[in-house]
């Protein structure tokens, strides 16, 4: 609990001076893949007065860069991608708040503005964008090129998982050199993710079936996972299918499963799985990233 109270009063400080961010990159020098429209700021949502940061539109995809302080830098970045269903960015709750929590403790953070709404192709084509942009700036912001992993809430978690199982796959045409890096993610940390499960359509429509869908197909390749959801959130049993078959691959995965939480959370006080995911995210990060578990370069598991 003192974790979550610490981690809002770093929160406030860091939505407060978020506006004098030292670095927000755009994704696209040209015109945006796939998208109709020109290129504009994010449509704010203003019909909800609970003063939480939401965007209904995005057209120009970018990432805004937070840096841990220099003596806490771990030298790993991680890639946030807020969730919304696609329709929306939450992107106060599951990215300002979320990007406090990792540079506080060492990671270096990059929230992913992606379009919406309900543009899953165009997503997509953000996160490998942004996956290899980081990659080529690793040395600009002193971090390890091999230790770029991206983390997601609900349809951020979607989207995460979908650029773990799609970096082999070219989405757009090359833009710039910045193109022919690598686009998969060292790791991955999924947090209530959603429709794990099930196929797209417009209105996420459920499909029957036990299998991954899909856009989210495991592979030797597939890199390791964090996944975290409540039993009685209604999404939530796409993740064990999830884990199923990253098991059946032999990618390690580690998966917790919590009888109560529901849906949304993120680091909300007083829900008990706002509470324990933090924890336990932190944990699996530092053995992860330690070379004490399993190695990110030889792909296999270590004891030192």
């Amino acid at each position: 609990m003192k974790t979550i109270v610490a981690i809002f009063l770093l929160t406030f400080f860091t939505i407060n001076s978020f506006s004098q961010e030292k670095e927000i990159i755009y994704l696209w020098p040209g015109k945006v893949p796939g998208e109709l429209k020109e290129k504009q700021p994010p449509v704010v949502d203003t019909a909800r007065n609970d003063h939480k940061l939401r965007y209904n539109e995005v057209t120009n995809p970018n990432i805004a860069v937070l840096l841990p302080a220099p003596r806490k830098n771990k030298r790993a970045a991680i890639i946030v991608c807020p969730g919304g269903g696609y329709k929306q960015l939450y992107y106060q709750n599951e990215g300002i708040e979320i990007a406090a929590w990792l540079n506080e403790l060492g990671y270096a953070a990059f929230i992913l503005q992606y379009r919406v709404p309900i543009k899953y192709e165009g997503a997509l084509q953000d996160a490998q964008r942004a996956i290899r942009i980081v990659r080529e700036n690793a040395k600009k912001w002193d971090l390890d090129p091999e230790k770029i992993g991206i983390m997601g809430f609900s349809a951020g978690g979607n989207l995460s998982a979908r650029a773990c199982t799609n970096f082999n796959k070219r989405t757009y045409t090359p833009v710039d050199k910045t193109d022919d890096l690598s686009c998969r993610p060292s790791f991955a940390m999924l947090v209530y993710p959603a429709s794990l499960d099930k196929e797209h359509s417009a209105s996420l429509a459920e499909k029957p079936g036990g299998n991954p869908a899909p856009s989210t197909q495991v592979s030797n390749e597939t890199p390791p996972f964090f996944i975290f959801a409540a039993e009685d959130d209604r999404v939530g049993p796409g993740t064990l299918v999830m884990a199923s078959a990253l098991r059946d691959f032999k990618i390690p995965v580690e998966l917790h499963y919590v009888p109560t939480g529901g849906h949304g959370y993120a680091l909300r006080p007083g829900n008990p799985a706002a509470e324990t995911w933090p924890l336990l995210a932190e944990k699996w990060l530092t053995r992860l990233l330690s070379g004490s578990g399993y190695s990110l370069y030889s792909k296999e598991w270590v004891n030192n």
